[in-house]
């Protein structure tokens, strides 16, 4: 049985998307943020302290992208679901830059913005660079903007993992209060990828999970709505 280790909204989430897109059978297992300060134990697992964690049988594996990756051909050899791109179709080199891209450079600013703006302590903040980060962000978008203002999808004309990666980024964004910046057709795609019944599963299975296993189901970086009395 494959393990998640995961934390809600953290780049965990990203194959979390996939295998909820692909119905697989997992075990989700939902740590505090940041798990190294709050769940120490956890290092034992994972020296680096970071989710997501995957164990699959001898397998262990910390990257987001990888792991989509990973689980789409260790969980649909067949690619029934379409979310991989073979070697042998015009989309490949597309699917897997587009895999990368979303974390190597649009998660990357992000972190820049969530330290700076959000985590550290007050007389820590640094808002200028919080701003400049998150405008790089925003120019990062461009690239994807003109794919999507010809198609819906970022490869092959379907979705796949790619667009999950690229996804859990926009996500993260809208964590950030970053979606009104958006480019037109990336706003729109954000949209379209918020309908799907794969990521509102996934969404589900965080805070599901989350509440059963005592953790905190909102996110460190939007707390919790206050209810009115």
């Amino acid at each position: 049985m494959i393990e998640l280790y995961h934390c809600v909204s953290a780049r965990s989430f990203r194959p979390l998307w996939a295998l909820e897109e692909m119905g697989a059978p997992y075990q989700l297992r939902v740590l505090p943020f940041p798990p190294r300060a709050l769940q120490r134990s956890y290092l034992a697992l994972n020296p680096l302290g970071t989710v997501p964690l995957l164990l699959d049988g001898g397998t262990r594996m910390t990257e987001s992208s990888a792991i989509c990756q990973y689980l789409v051909q260790r969980c649909d050899p067949g690619n029934r679901h379409g979310l991989a791109v073979r070697p042998d179709e015009p989309g490949f080199g597309a699917w897997l830059n587009w895999l990368h891209h979303g974390e190597a450079t649009l998660t990357f600013p992000q972190t820049i913005v969530l330290r700076y703006d959000r985590f550290e302590p007050e007389e820590r903040k640094l808002p200028q660079a919080a701003d400049d980060y998150a405008k790089w962000f925003i120019a990062r978008l461009r690239g994807i903007d003109a794919v999507l203002q010809q198609h819906a999808f970022l490869a092959a004309d379907r979705f796949t993992v790619a667009d999950i990666s690229v996804g859990y980024a926009l996500l993260l964004a809208n964590e950030l209060d970053l979606v009104p910046r958006f480019p037109p057709a990336v706003a729109a795609y954000w949209e379209r990828l918020q309908q799907r019944d794969g990521f509102r599963r996934a969404l589900a299975a965080q805070h599901d999970a989350a509440v059963a296993q005592g953790v905190s189901p909102w996110t460190s970086t939007r707390p919790p709505p206050v209810e009115s009395a």
